[in-house]
């Protein structure tokens, strides 16, 4: 791996370019930049949801999600390296197998909204998703390993399943539930 950081300010970046890990310098809007961007925006707001109260497996589960984010952000950083394991994939499926067993099933679509913490959580999805759309275009330029896109995939539908687990954990343990969208057909069964 690269240099460790000694010194932030280094001024190296003011011509618009920025080095990676592998001593090699892109221009700051390369396709690897924008992954590299949009999956420490994702670590950056899943820190501001871990300021929330949530349940403590919750909340172990997303401190590791952001030590894996940030082997992906490595692994992005340096061409050709691997970083990301394939354990933290796994994680991510059991902890939706586990979590999704415990939510009701969806009626209708439902709004990102609710607590806080589950809207936060929702942010995140959508981070994820856009993150995930940067590695699938840098993918289309260079050659990456499946398991970045894939972890981001996955990523994105276990915050959208947190964030429901988030609405039930409620504001100090009162129990809410998810928002739904008022679609014509929600209103029509529940007319029924």
């Amino acid at each position: 791996m690269g240099n460790r950081l000694t010194q932030i300010a280094t001024r190296t970046g003011d011509d618009g370019t920025t080095g990676l890990g592998n001593n090699t310098r892109v221009p700051k809007n390369h396709a690897r930049m924008q992954a590299m961007g949009d999956v420490d925006e994702l670590n950056s707001h899943i820190g501001l949801l871990l300021c929330e109260d949530m349940p403590d497996a919750v909340r172990q589960l997303l401190v590791d999600i952001q030590h894996q984010l940030f082997n992906l952000g490595g692994e992005l950083s340096i061409p050709g390296f691997e970083l990301l394991k394939d354990d933290g994939l796994l994680q991510l499926d059991q902890a939706l197998a586990t979590h999704n067993a415990t939510l009701p099933r969806l009626q209708e679509f439902i709004l990102p909204a609710g607590t806080r913490a589950a809207a936060q959580a929702h942010v995140c999805r959508t981070v994820a998703r856009r993150a995930e759309r940067a590695v699938v275009a840098l993918g289309q330029q260079e050659a990456l390993r499946p398991a970045p896109r894939q972890y981001l995939n996955r990523l994105s539908d276990l915050m959208f399943v947190l964030a429901r687990v988030l609405n039930r954990h409620g504001r100090s343990g009162a129990a809410a539930d998810d928002v739904y969208w008022k679609s014509e057909r929600l209103q029509q069964s529940q007319a029924d």
